[in-house]
């Protein structure tokens, strides 16, 4: 008897188990949370999927599906707790996190502008804003190009490493700049308008809060990076102002009346528009745990707070956030829209993979990754900085980490930035970067032990002045490093390196179809070795007298002109014959640069030194199956 009432009650009891904990957790918009997460009763929050996947008996494995579908308003961190959970789109693509709320009940402005009250109840404050699935531009004043200011401030620069400014700036000189007459619009609503000032390789966004017009004097807050007028550079930037207003599909956020205003594209009906506000600045946060998958989801839509960026904008917080984190994967992502970082992890994580992902239209920076035994691999970043033109697309430091096979175009400043030491970076392809700021590259390493650039392809950049923009950068203190078997195409300088020693360039291919500099002011030690220099018109070594070896270097220009510049710290002592060693003065018959068939025709010199041709087809995502990167 007892054994026919055990059965039953056996059975309900496992039965009651697995509805209050089942090993997968279900979610969908239409859900409910008071349903028990399974594929036909999912909850309808991804915090309530986190707390049913808690109470799974531990080292059972754990698993949240998101059905397709927009989830509004996610904001979520995951823990110690939730060490070995896997996160996951039930289809690619198709549910996204979404850190913001829909916005409606538009009305007419006046002119082509609408306008809608943002939601009661939150202290709103604004800088990111989306419609139908585009990130749409701020009013911009003035609405291309710059205005210059009359700031200057003349104290020298002593590097990063030297301590950077020779006198420290005061708090006048970076909260004050000072306008030329007819620039700033008279009728300035200083409570809803920012500013930009560029630098040399940052920028400061501040708010305005105070205007002096009889001395065209601004104070800004909160205090700049650096003093406007610095390095040289007296430019800047208004955002956020009606004055602003110039062409469809831009917005401004009016803090004075809390209301979005925004003048919509030819055809869009904004009654029926899918209108979203940012209300977070991370959506998701994993903070102590390991061993976590986040995978083919969609995320987008994060705002930020007005603070100093800093170098690479590197203050402001990711749509994903990681802290203190290991074994973390991040697989198959497709974050857009976003004012901040798409992905952060800069507080000690460790072993975190990041593969497959497709990061666009950020505000600030792509992938921000610190610490050790990390890799970024087979990703698509674009559309980047697009409000602090500091940003990268990769930027970070550590020990033992990898980037390869990643593909990035279209960014304002330096498209990869690392540090630290064993550092391989290889296999990437980028092109179309250092549109707004200066002194960076399409690789720039800083500081970097023994480090390899291997394989890449840089191609198409475009020097915009100040100092200047590279392929392949190795900066202060970069020291035992090999920059090897990369492609420069249609870079002025493919190779830049400043207060680095003994690093070895070699088997390298560059080609440019105007004139070519390679530059080594204050570097000691370097090699250059079995490299294919091509220059449509001269060619230039700065710094000659800081190379120490050149061993079957081949190298051409249609000029016929190589020179060498010596240089003692950062002046020009003389300039002397640019041949030398073994090199040779000769063309080295590529079958086609404009094609990157660089293979050697026959009776290529190249053949005699024994040179390796490269290439270009192995740089960028890897091909799947299917045909598709």
């Amino acid at each position: 008897m007892r054994r026919k009432r055990f059965w039953p009650y056996t059975v309900a009891l496992f039965a009651m188990m697995g509805a209050r904990a089942p090993s997968q957790v279900f979610v969908s918009p239409a859900g409910d949370d008071s349903s028990t997460g399974t594929s036909n009763r999912p909850v309808a929050s991804l915090s309530k999927a986190i707390e049913l996947s808690r109470s799974l008996p531990e080292g059972k494995p754990k698993r949240i599906v998101l059905q397709p579908g927009d989830f509004f308003d996610t904001g979520v961190t995951l823990g110690s707790a939730d060490s070995g959970l896997i996160l996951e789109s039930e289809s690619p693509g198709s549910a996204r996190l979404i850190g913001g709320v829909t916005l409606s009940g538009w009305e007419k402005e006046g002119g082509p502008s609408w306008s809608a009250a943002l939601p009661k109840g939150r202290n709103w404050d604004v800088r990111m804003f989306q419609i139908n699935g585009r990130f749409c531009p701020r009013a911009r004043f003035p609405e291309q190009g710059t205005f210059t200011h009359s700031s200057v401030f003349n104290v020298p620069w002593m590097s990063t490493t030297g301590g950077g400014w020779k006198r420290k700036p005061t708090e006048e000189e970076l909260t004050t700049m000072e306008y030329k007459d007819g620039d700033i619009p008279a009728a300035l609503d200083i409570h809803s308008v920012e500013i930009t000032v560029f630098h040399m390789w940052d920028e400061s966004v501040a708010g305005i809060k105070e205007r002096d017009t009889a001395n065209r004097k601004l104070k800004l807050s909160p205090p700049l990076g650096h003093p406007p007028g610095a390095f040289g550079v007296q430019k800047y930037v208004l955002w956020n102002l009606k004055q602003g207003m110039t062409r469809p599909g831009q917005w401004y956020f009016d803090r004075t009346r809390d209301r979005i205003v925004y003048w919509p594209i030819e055809g869009e009906d904004l009654p029926k528009a899918v209108a979203i506000v940012p209300t977070r600045q991370t959506i998701v946060q994993i903070s102590g745990a390991t061993n976590i998958v986040l995978r083919n989801l969609s995320i987008g839509v994060t705002t930020v707070p007005l603070i100093m960026g800093g170098f690479a904008a590197a203050s402001f917080n990711g749509a994903i956030e990681l802290h203190n984190a290991n074994g973390v994967v991040l697989s198959g992502l497709s974050i857009a829209g976003v004012a901040g970082q798409a992905i952060k992890a800069m507080s000690a994580d460790n072993a975190i993979r990041i593969a497959d992902c497709s990061v666009s239209f950020c505000g600030a920076g792509g992938i921000y990754l610190s610490g050790a035994h990390n890799v970024i691999s087979n990703s698509l970043i674009h559309g980047v900085g697009l409000m602090f033109p500091s940003a990268m697309a990769i930027h970070g430091d550590g020990t033992d980490c990898k980037l390869s096979h990643n593909e990035i175009y279209d960014t304002p400043y330096s498209a990869i930035g690392f540090g630290g030491k064993e550092l391989l970076i290889e296999n990437n392809r980028i092109s179309d970067c250092m549109k707004v700021l200066h002194d960076g590259a399409a690789i720039y390493c800083f500081g970097v032990n023994h480090g390899v650039l291997r394989n890449n392809l840089a191609h198409d950049i475009v020097d915009t002045g100040g100092y200047g923009a590279s392929a392949y950068y190795l900066d202060e203190q970069c020291r035992d490093c090999v920059v090897e078997k990369n492609i420069s195409l249609n870079v002025a300088r493919p190779s830049h390196n400043h207060m680095a020693t003994n690093n070895v360039i070699r088997s390298n291919v560059f080609i440019s179809k105007g004139d070519m500099r390679l530059t080594f002011p204050r570097c000691a030690g370097y090699h250059l070795e079995a490299n294919v220099l091509y220059s449509g018109g001269n060619l230039t070594f700065e710094g000659i007298n800081n190379v120490a070896v050149w061993s079957k270097n081949l190298v051409f220009c249609e000029t016929g002109t190589v020179a060498g510049i010596e240089l003692s710290d950062y002046s020009q002592t003389r300039t002397i014959p640019g041949l030398c060693g073994d090199t040779l003065l000769v063309d080295p018959r590529f079958q086609s640069t404009e094609s990157l068939n660089l293979g050697y025709r026959e009776q290529s010199p190249a053949f005699k030194l024994g040179l390796e041709a490269l290439d270009a087809s192995s740089a960028g995502r890897v091909i799947n199956g299917n045909g598709q990167r």
